[in-house]
């Protein structure tokens, strides 16, 4: 069943914030569900079918983390946000490495809120709907539609971050992309200010890459960025 554009999920077990949230969305025209704790989380993304997800970190019976890590191994690719409080210390690069789409800091803006839960919609429903996310090249597969890595013929593992990093190069090849573009166009947002974590997941994808084929590469335009290179 396909998610319905405007519905949304916020699991978040302080109430006062889950209900500050509920009147956000419901004012900006979608249909809210919540739930206080991880496993109710998981169980109404079953039930409700949300569209985006706001996923509080800190949650009892099932945290934040490890509720997304759970939803992302079952192969759901529903757009998770994730709701840090101030001063939270998170390996926030494992949480977008398990396929994170944003991060919004308590206390927020309302029209920050909205802004960005638009800005990820728009880019997980950027593609045409029904058209196939799969870029083929020489011993090297990327396939967006069931998050799948092909390398010789191999199925490699690989984050669902560097899986997008990957397909966003490949699908414009030759094409130089700076490190802010990247952040941009892949994660959505500045990721605090610090673009070297482009360079640790071109450097995790170079080692998957190295020595694949001589028909292509991911590589280093100094100065500039990285771009994925053919040789026709």
């Amino acid at each position: 069943m396909a998610a319905n554009t405007k519905r949304a999920l916020v699991v978040e077990d302080e109430a006062n914030i889950s209900e500050l949230l509920t009147l956000y969305l419901e004012k900006d025209g979608f249909d809210v569900a919540t739930a206080a704790d991880g496993l109710a989380g998981l169980k109404a993304v079953d039930e409700f079918n949300p569209a985006i997800i706001l996923l509080d970190i800190m949650l009892p019976k099932l945290d934040g983390v490890s509720l997304l890590k759970r939803l992302r191994e079952e192969g759901l690719t529903t757009p998770v946000i994730f709701l840090t409080a101030k001063g939270e210390q998170y390996d926030k690069v494992s949480g977008l490495d398990l396929g994170a789409d944003d991060y919004v800091t308590k206390p927020f803006q309302p029209k920050e809120l909205i802004a960005r839960i638009h800005a990820v919609l728009r880019r997980t429903e950027g593609a045409v709907p029904g058209a196939e996310r799969k870029i083929e090249y020489d011993k090297l597969i990327v396939n967006m539609d069931t998050y799948e890595l092909i390398i010789n013929g191999q199925k490699v593992d690989a984050p669902p971050k560097e899986m997008e990093l990957l397909f966003h190069l490949a699908a414009s090849p030759n094409r130089v992309f700076t490190r802010n573009q990247l952040l941009d166009e892949v994660w959505g947002f500045d990721y605090f200010g610090d673009s070297r974590t482009v360079d640790v997941h071109i450097k995790r994808l170079r080692e998957k890459l190295e020595n694949v084929s001589p028909k292509w590469a991911v590589k280093t335009v100094w100065g500039v960025g990285y771009k994925f290179e053919t040789t026709g």
